[in-house]
């Protein structure tokens, strides 16, 4: 009894394949094309007979040129209506073989991973940016959906300077990626934001001062306040 229900099981099993296998039509006698439902599975026409073919675990089937197998991670794949996805086979770190995943330890927020082939790897965001995985890849943490994730206590330099919150705007109307801000001491010193958020030392060339209008080292006269900067720097007492 028990060897007949198994025995039927397979034939069922072979049926369904081969059924939903001879289901697809092939738009094109040769290319490659999508299944309609599920993303990491696609088909291989060839002469107008189709062949079923499967992503590696965690790869999408990229459509967009029939000409071209090709499997890419959901960064780079549009899936539309194809939701469905095989089974995951994952690994420690890994909720599947390949692509990128908010890292293991839930407390950390600037990092992420990148599994290839079931093997973990540690990848950095850029300075003040978190993971998202919703759209995998990392983002302002005011721009990002996820909530578990709170930006941390601003870095600051030895003398107090930090980074003011939002963006800087150059002459021109574009965005200042990396935005400086003048010293309060000196002229030819000024402030650097990496990335908007990380703060550094920045200096004018000799004989020049930081112009924060124009946001570059330019001469003393175009600056006020700065015009004599190097003239009373000459007058204080050299150290011996």
């Amino acid at each position: 009894m028990t060897t007949t229900r198994t025995t039927t099981g397979i034939i069922l099993a072979v049926f369904l394949f081969g059924l939903t296998n001879a289901q697809f039509k092939c738009p094109e006698k040769n290319g490659y094309f999508p299944d309609p439902i599920q993303c990491d599975l696609y088909y291989h026409c060839s002469r107008g007979v189709s062949e079923e073919k499967l992503c590696p675990d965690g790869l999408l089937f990229d459509d967009t040129n029939p000409s071209h197998e090709r499997c890419d991670t959901s960064v780079n794949v549009e899936c539309g209506d194809r939701t469905e996805l095989q089974e995951p086979q994952p690994t420690k770190g890994c909720p599947r073989a390949n692509g990128f995943f908010r890292h293991y330890d839930q407390g950390v927020c600037d990092k992420f991973i990148n599994c290839i082939d079931g093997v973990p790897n540690e990848l950095p965001c850029p300075p003040g940016l978190i993971y998202d995985d919703t759209k995998s890849t990392c983002a302002w943490p005011t721009e990002s959906v996820r909530k578990d994730c709170t930006q941390s206590k601003k870095d600051a330099l030895e003398d107090g300077f930090s980074c003011p919150d939002g963006e800087v705007t150059l002459p021109n109307g574009r965005t200042q990626p990396h935005p400086t801000f003048p010293h309060p001491d000196d002229c030819q010193k000024f402030y650097i934001c990496r990335n908007g958020v990380i703060p550094q030392h920045g200096s004018c060339p000799a004989g020049t001062v930081y112009n924060d209008v124009n946001f570059k080292c330019d001469d003393p006269e175009s600056v006020p306040g700065c015009e004599n900067w190097y003239e009373e720097d000459d007058k204080k007492p050299k150290k011996s």
